[in-house]
């Protein structure tokens, strides 16, 4: 693995860091963990702030880890990124960071760290066959400010929110709480849909107290009308009800997330909750979640596992398909035992 860097050597911690993360919504969340750790290491009167893009800038701001979080506007048109961030370089001028930690690897986080000129800095490995979160924390450490590890104990900003979403919507805080995410972004990521509602009814018969809960965009609504009806009273729809860091918190009071490779899969274990993560297509060396409680139900073992394609070579998404609904619910079972 190589990561370009140059160590902080002065005496005495920097006064000011900057990170840089822009991209994607899951993999700005990734990095949360380890730069947690890194701020727990610091000086109290150390500064630390982040520069990611507006449409992920939501949860970053709404947890207690950053002084201050800068956004760049121009949505996925890189011109307008650039004229963003050029326009954002004054600002971030006059804060003098000693040390900037690129864990994008862009071209325009590099135009961003050389403009700023730190004394010490780091930049990503965007090609090493090792998990993202690994690669964030040889990043940071590379820095030159000790070891790094991941701290999952993020803290919201309004850590009331997850109550006050759960009790609008009949639930009381006796319920167990276990979130469906079938929100693969194409179809070598998704498991079929009336699988998981054989799941859930598995689940039912151990735990009847269960409710299960539908989170995120739009982007599943008509997964989540199909889980309704199947599920009745025993589901609950916050589908498009929610913002990101509002999912945050309420992923911290869950009991299990079921997921395939998603933003949310990633939120959920960064938080620390269990995740079963169902991946397909996905490259699992590069975007598995990590720790204890997570458990990863890859494709690493097939010849033409982990082929990043949006359409099955096969025809049958062999991958994903061959997983039952009792194998999936086992598995879930065992993980939480064994925590």
């Amino acid at each position: 693995m190589n990561i370009h860097c140059k160590p902080w050597t002065q005496r005495g911690p920097p006064r000011r860091i900057l990170a840089i993360r822009l991209q994607a919504f899951g993999d700005v969340v990734i990095t949360l963990p380890y730069l947690q750790y890194l701020r727990n290491t610091l000086p109290v009167d150390t500064r630390l702030d982040l520069v990611t893009r507006n449409e992920v800038e939501d949860i970053p701001k709404n947890i207690d880890l950053f002084d201050h979080v800068y956004s760049i506007g121009g949505a996925r048109d890189l011109k307008r990124q650039l004229l963003s961030a050029c326009l954002l370089l004054p600002k971030l001028s006059m804060q003098r960071y000693d040390v900037v930690i690129d864990l994008q690897n862009s071209v325009l986080s590099r135009i961003v760290r050389r403009a700023l000129r730190p004394a010490a800095w780091s930049e990503f490995d965007r090609f090493s066959p090792r998990s993202a979160g690994e690669r964030n924390r040889l990043t940071i450490e590379a820095v030159g400010l000790g070891s790094n590890q991941m701290d999952v104990r993020l803290r919201p900003r309004r850590p009331l929110s997850a109550t006050a979403i759960l009790s609008r919507n009949g639930l009381n805080g006796v319920d167990r709480l276990v979130v469906l995410n079938p929100a693969g972004a194409f179809a070598t990521r998704n498991w079929e849909i009336h699988k998981y509602a054989v799941f859930a009814r598995l689940w039912l018969r151990r735990w009847p107290d269960t409710k299960f809960l539908l989170l995120g965009t739009s982007f599943i609504a008509e997964k989540a009308a199909f889980l309704q009806r199947e599920l009745g009273e025993h589901l609950v729809n916050l589908v498009g009800q929610t913002t990101p860091s509002e999912v945050f918190s309420v992923l911290q009071r869950v009991t299990l997330v079921l997921s395939e490779d998603s933003g949310l899969m990633h939120m959920a274990w960064v938080s620390g909750t269990p995740v079963v993560a169902l991946f397909g297509s996905t490259r699992s060396d590069w975007s598995r979640p990590l720790g204890p409680r997570s458990l990863v139900l890859d494709s690493s073992d097939l010849p033409c596992g982990n082929c990043m394609q949006e359409s099955c070579r096969r025809g049958d998404v062999f991958c994903l398909s061959r997983r039952s609904p009792e194998e999936v619910f086992a598995r879930a079972v065992s993980l939480l035992v064994d925590l």
